[in-house]
């Protein structure tokens, strides 16, 4: 007996139930985009997203070409009764969707820049690379995260803690307006001046629940070059140099965001020879002010101990992808999150035990990141929808790749008793762009106070009365 897929009314899906294919004819002739169903091709690689670990499997996916073609896609939905998915890069995938309709908004890339009044209008599948490809010939950055490959509305719709965010907040803070097609299929401008409720839910209310943002206009800053980059130190000095790091980064000005990493590198050819196969214990981060200031600032490092490699220096912003160093092609990946009040020493042990792998042994964890928050990013809190999420002092980032499936057990045992072996001294607070599948379905709501996710849930249950956008982080 094959279960049948149900809408958020209770209802089997009308369209596993009528003919498919006059079904998918239908929105074929209201949209100039493409229409996939199961077994059309290019419906794999439209439904997969680059954590290659979380793959939707929707009875129909649009793949729209322009803001109108969303908007018929919505209507189509309703008028179906089925159940959206949006999708962009697939980097922030929470629980996959199974049947309903999956908005692939991955060929809206356009980004235009106003160097007057200093802001970008960036489409729903625009990378950050395209969002600083238009604003750096204006000497101008946009609050973006650290990879460039990253979707820039869904990485803000999450919050957006990036290598600026100390001076300048989170990349949810650098937004002025929205597009948004809602449930029903009404297309919306969100701002402050209009619709301001729905306008503080979508800036860090996380992506998905409220309907489909197809742009969005951001405020950009005058940022062109950086200090920025990684010290390499001995894994086996981890211990000793994150306590460090825990008493030098507070006292450090707000131009400066950074981070200690625990850092396991695969002994491939695209690892610099230096640090192939190794495993490091690093301090990261970028400072945007001036440039001799920051050379100050990071020779207190170099001067208390020299590095095993030293990558810290004067760069482009736009080289920034160079801080993190974070794969550019999909894989399967598990990720988790805790924040930090005071970085105690023993969670400082249990991070650092979990992290370093044991001799002869692959790790399965490959990076503990540490990164320094407070500044703009704890200022703007109290008024943010997702201020749990931002009010900590230090954040950690578990990432684990999972190669084959038989890995997978043992590394999600790993995270969640390294998790459970920090409860102690954790805030409880999660950052929703740092987990991922499951977990950022079930610990979403972890990163709103009880009264911020009353008046999101509120929002929601107007805006969204059938839950059409059950697969967001609002629930």
């Amino acid at each position: 007996m094959t279960a049948t897929p149900t809408s958020p009314t209770g209802r089997p899906e009308r369209l596993i139930i009528r003919t498919r294919s006059s079904v998918l004819a239908q929105l074929r002739d209201r949209i100039a985009g493409d229409v996939l169903g199961p077994g059309d091709a290019g419906f794999r690689e439209a439904r997969a997203g680059f954590n290659r670990l979380v793959t939707h499997r929707p009875s129909v996916i649009a793949i729209p070409e322009n803001h109108f073609d969303v908007v018929e896609a919505v209507r189509f939905a309703a008028a179906e009764d089925l159940r959206i998915t949006v999708q962009a890069t697939g980097h922030g995938t929470g629980v996959p969707a199974d049947g309903g309709l999956l908005i692939n908004t991955s060929r809206l890339t356009a980004v235009t820049v106003d160097p007057v009044t200093r802001t970008a209008r960036v489409a729903a599948g625009a990378t950050w690379k395209a969002v600083l490809d238009a604003a750096v010939p204006y000497g101008l950055a946009p609050l973006m995260g650290s990879a460039s490959i990253v979707g820039a509305v869904g990485f803000t719709l999450g919050g957006g803690f990036g290598w600026l965010g100390r001076r300048f907040g989170l990349g949810s803070d650098a937004v002025l307006a929205f597009d948004l097609v809602t449930p029903d299929g009404r297309p919306i401008r969100v701002s402050e001046a209009s619709f301001p409720h729905i306008f503080w839910a979508l800036r860090g209310g996380g992506a998905g629940s409220l309907g489909v943002v197809t742009s969005m206009e951001i405020a950009l800053v005058d940022v062109t070059t950086v200090y920025a980059g990684n010290l390499f130190y001995p894994a086996d000095d981890a211990e000793e140099i994150m306590r460090r790091f825990r008493d030098w980064a507070p006292a450090q000005p707000e131009a400066l965001t950074s981070a200690v990493t625990i850092l396991n590198l695969p002994p491939t050819d695209d690892v610099p020879e230096p640090l192939r196969g190794g495993s490091f214990a690093v301090v990261r981060g970028c400072w945007s002010g001036d440039i001799a200031t920051g050379r100050v600032i990071v020779d207190e490092w170099r001067n208390w101990r020299t590095p095993l490699v030293d990558l810290w220096d004067e760069m482009p912003f736009d080289a920034v992808d160079a801080i993190s160093m974070d794969p550019t092609e999909p894989m399967p990946v598990m990720v988790t999150t805790e924040w930090f009040d005071e970085l105690h020493d023993e969670a400082i042990e249990v991070v650092a035990g979990r992290a370093r792998p044991e001799p002869g042994s692959a790790p399965l964890v490959v990076s503990a990141e540490i990164r320094h928050a407070g500044g703009a990013i704890a200022r703007g809190a109290a008024r943010a929808a997702n201020d749990r999420a931002r009010s900590g002092q230090f954040l950690l980032e578990l990432i684990s790749m999972v190669p084959d499936p038989h890995v997978a057990l043992a590394v999600e045992s790993t995270l969640r008793v390294t998790r459970t072996e920090l409860a102690p001294y954790v805030t409880g607070a999660t950052y929703l762009n740092f987990t991922s599948g499951a977990e950022r379905a079930g610990r979403a709501a972890d990163a709103y106070s009880a009264e911020h996710r009353r008046r999101l849930l509120d929002i929601k249950a107007t805006l969204d009365p059938h839950d059409r956008f059950c697969h967001g982080d609002i629930a």
